[in-house]
């Protein structure tokens, strides 16, 4: 059984999951109205990914026979001032993401919950993961911001969606597997 300060992190952090999804969804709308489809696309998998890491932590605190609370979310950020906004404000979700990953770590080691520590270490990698790949978009975006169609191509070139499933993932509540 997951300890109880656990659980309600990982409830919140639900929340955070979710509201990084419907924050990631409002970058993509944002670049899909200014025509920019390779940064669009971007946004809806990493709004996709948000809610798939949801439905893990859902799924794990079933199996772990805990209470799941669904949550809403407030309305994300929907204007933009420029096209690097959206990314900034994406780099530093996911870094405030990964501190809120590395707490639920450090309270599971804490109270003993060592089940709890190990679903948490797959969570860990993917925030290096995603921190990087927001560092070097940004860097991108900020480089290129007076040609749009130059990030456009480097998304087409670089960051096509040549990622298959992570066969070390958790399993999300729903996917059936």
């Amino acid at each position: 059984m997951a300890a109880d300060a656990f659980v309600k992190l990982l409830n919140e952090q639900i929340a955070h999951e979710y509201a990084a999804h419907q924050q990631y969804v409002a970058c993509a709308v944002h670049y899909d109205a200014e025509t920019l489809p390779q940064l669009a696309r971007f946004f809806y998998a990493q709004a996709l990914e948000e809610r798939d890491h949801a439905m893990m932590m859902v799924q794990y605190l079933i199996d772990a026979d805990a209470d799941v609370v669904i949550p809403g979310v407030l309305a994300p950020q929907v204007r933009f001032a420029d096209i690097v906004e959206p990314v900034a404000l994406a780099l530093a979700q996911e870094k405030r993401v990964t501190e809120q990953i590395n707490a639920l770590a450090g309270c599971a080691r804490a109270e003993g919950d060592y089940t709890s520590e190990q679903f948490m270490q797959w969570f860990i990698k993917e925030q290096v993961e995603e921190v990087a790949t927001m560092s070097d978009l940004l860097r991108v975006v900020e480089r290129s911001k007076d040609d749009p169609m130059d990030i456009e191509n480097f998304m087409a070139r670089e960051m096509a969606d040549s990622e298959g499933a992570d066969p070390t993932a958790p399993a999300a509540a729903g996917a059936g597997g």
